[in-house]
């Protein structure tokens, strides 16, 4: 399967598993990526989503050239199109989704771990966006999400030049939240993926989607927002039992589905 969907309690991954080809993107693994995320999206018993790539020698290497390079203007805007709705599916799932980023994060690869909450790499990962050494500028997000995670100017550079960074760069510039051993990254991410699913799962979906109102609406409307969205969880069970558990000095036990009891 090109795409591979594994469950560990609350946590899901999702792998793009064509080593082989180093996870390029076509167009019909686009669909079936977007369509996969779609379903996640529905399923309120994943807390978490990982995202990576099989293999260690890409993430995800970016789109088929090869597909590409025939393609008419119609095709390429259909193409493009298909490119945000997936980055933008992963960017507005309700559950926070975490990159664990292996090798190879070029053009496409690279906007997509951008559209993800959360990004880890191992030591052997490399990022660029070299859309202009093929004559084309990003056409996944890249010219929009890279400059709001590591700034225009940075985001510049790397678009402007196509030039590759490594993962202590990427580090450096806040590309990235941290950098493992390549043996120890599926092990790290997975770790940082129960500690989101330990927490009141209601909480974190808000929390997300406040984090999202840094894209495109005002600081006091987004501000405004939060405060109710803060005291909305006054009127749920999740908060009484986190605070209870704080109290009592004890692990909160968080339902799975609103308004369950766990036993």
């Amino acid at each position: 399967m090109s795409v591979e969907v594994t469950r560990n309690g609350a946590i899901a991954t999702v792998t793009v598993n064509i080593p082989e080809r180093l996870n390029a993107l076509s167009a019909d693994l686009l669909v079936e990526l977007a369509s996969t995320f779609n379903e996640l999206a529905e399923d309120r018993g994943v807390r978490v989503v990982i995202f990576t790539g099989a293999g260690d020698r890409a993430f995800i290497a970016g789109a088929n050239i090869r597909e590409m390079a025939g393609m008419s203007r119609d095709e390429a805007l259909e193409f493009a199109r298909l490119g945000h709705a997936l980055a933008t599916r992963i960017e507005t799932l309700p559950q926070p989704v975490i990159a664990a980023v292996n090798g190879f994060a070029f053009g496409g690869g690279c906007e997509l771990a951008l559209a993800c909450d959360i990004r880890h790499c191992s030591t052997s990962a490399v990022f660029a966006q070299p859309e202009v050494q093929l004559g084309i500028p990003p056409g996944w997000g890249g010219s929009q999400r890279l400059a709001r995670v590591i700034g225009p100017g940075y985001a510049a550079e790397m678009i402007f030049t196509g030039k590759r960074v490594d993962a202590a760069e990427a580090l450096r510039i806040g590309l990235v939240n941290q950098v493992h051993e390549s043996g120890d990254l599926i092990d790290e991410v997975e770790q940082l993926a129960v500690g989101i699913a330990n927490a009141g799962p209601d909480a974190v979906r808000a929390s997300k989607r406040l984090i999202g109102l840094t894209r495109g609406t005002a600081a006091q409307s987004a501000l405004a927002e939060e405060a109710r969205s803060f005291a909305d969880q006054f009127d749920g069970e999740q908060q009484q039992e986190g605070m209870a558990a704080f109290l009592e000095k004890r692990t909160p036990a968080f339902a799975h589905e609103p308004g369950e009891h766990k036993t």
